[in-house]
């Protein structure tokens, strides 16, 4: 392991916080996604202010711009004992079948793994919920399964869903019997307005319990826009899980757990960032989720390079440390996407799916992505610790914090902060 991963995991969380009071959190997002204000910055030089409608004419032609097109899903259900007791339960992921496409067509039963509500009320009573689906009544079971040998008690259980129509799927189960998970700082009760407020205009593959919100600011007019300035368009999907939510409880981040999100990639993607590479064309993620996504991709080749199944999700996996590793860190960026490409092809896979618990701090190997599109993130966060690598802070340049100085001026002027919130556009020096 490089050293720069002992700096990094020294870094202490209270130097990524900042007073952020509680008026300044937007509770619902503007009437037009795209009329928000938009912080323009880099690691230096001026802070620059706009509308997002700007956007286009802040990108130069031939831009690749990556945006995460993960759908949110219904994952906060509502069950009812026979006693009258509240059981909520929180889908997190699909356990039987694993993969999200099967798990949501399962036409009889699948099994999740789910948080759990009033979890000790919850016994051996399986619970029912009658749905109306379409014409049909449908009645949807719970049951709470038990500990394997040696696991852990915790307020993450696996569930086993069943239902007795087998002419409906667990994706339309999941419409009908949740709720949107609006993220808890909001501090309300999710809304029938969030239904539509709380997915891009491009959500398309079901997955995730949050929305990749830097995606919320688009609309289809500012799509036809960035295309008519010569700005190209790629997806990838990257499942938000709950652990986004999850605080820094440490003091140092060397010992925060980072959380390990589901992605899915496809080649033509990966061809398109191969080739801005080559021809020194910006690529810009739409959110960190996109980021995170895009910048795991070199490690993924690594992977593939060394010996690992890329037609397998469980080896195509990275760990939170991973992308500090000398040998890594040795490597050639385009040498390692031509590598994972060619052994994709080699397998005739038609796209990439692993998993990511990647760790992006000051002192972080930046290998793809040059501008991010990006909301304001909460107080110590490690999308903080993201957000500053990106503005050129380092282990070794500590001094000055220029995702503060930003920070500060959005505080100073009418910026609304979080996930329905105003959005920045960063740029990174080459």
């Amino acid at each position: 392991m490089s050293d720069i991963k002992a700096k990094i995991e020294s870094i202490r969380i209270e130097d990524f916080d900042y007073p952020l009071p509680d008026e300044r959190i937007a509770r619902h997002p503007l009437a037009r996604r795209d009329a928000c204000l938009l912080i323009e910055a880099a690691p230096d030089g001026p802070i620059n202010h706009h509308l997002f409608s700007d956007l286009p004419l802040l990108l130069k032609p031939g831009t690749l711009m990556i945006a995460n097109e993960t759908k949110v899903i219904n994952a906060r259900m509502e069950f009812f004992k026979a006693s009258g007791g509240r059981i909520e339960v929180f889908l997190l992921e699909p356990f039987s079948p694993a993969e999200y496409v099967k798990a949501f067509d399962q036409r009889h039963s699948c099994i999740w793994t789910c948080m759990i509500g009033n979890l000790k009320r919850w016994k051996n009573e399986v619970l029912g919920k009658k749905l109306l689906i379409g014409d049909s009544e449908v009645t949807l079971y719970a049951r709470l399964l038990p500990l394997e040998d040696g696991e852990t008690p915790s307020a993450s259980r696996r569930v086993e869903f069943y239902w007795e129509k087998d002419t409906v799927s667990f994706a339309e189960i999941v419409e009908a019997a949740g709720n949107i998970p609006i993220p808890p700082y909001l501090k309300r009760d999710s809304e029938a307005s969030d239904l539509e407020d709380y997915q891009t205009v491009y959500s398309r593959v079901e997955g995730s319990v949050a929305a990749p919100t830097a995606g919320l600011h688009f609309t289809p007019e500012l799509f036809e826009r960035l295309h008519d300035k010569g700005i190209r368009q790629s997806k990838v999907t990257l499942h938000v899980g709950a652990g986004t939510f999850q605080p820094v409880k440490s003091e140092q981040i060397g010992d925060h757990p980072m959380h390990t999100e589901s992605i899915v990639v496809d080649l033509p993607t990966i061809r398109a960032i191969i080739s801005a590479l080559e021809e020194e064309r910006q690529v810009l993620a739409v959110g960190t989720t996109s980021v995170r996504t895009i910048e795991s991709l070199p490690m993924m080749g690594f992977l593939a390079l060394n010996g690992r199944d890329v037609t397998d999700p469980d080896a195509m996996h990275v760990g939170q440390w991973d992308a500090y590793e000398e040998d890594y860190l040795k490597c050639d960026t385009r040498y390692l996407l031509k590598g994972l490409l060619r052994k994709l092809e080699e397998a005739g896979a038609d796209y990439l799916t692993g998993s990511t618990a990647i760790m992006i701090a000051p002192g972080f190997k930046w290998r793809i992505v040059r501008e991010m599109v990006t909301n304001f993130h909460q107080p110590q966060s490690t999308l903080l610790l993201l957000v500053g690598s990106f503005l050129g802070l380092t282990p070794e340049n500590w001094k000055r914090m220029r995702w503060r100085e930003i920070y500060d001026e959005a505080l100073r002027g009418d910026y609304r902060f979080l996930s329905y919130g105003d959005a920045c556009l960063f740029h990174r020096k080459p």
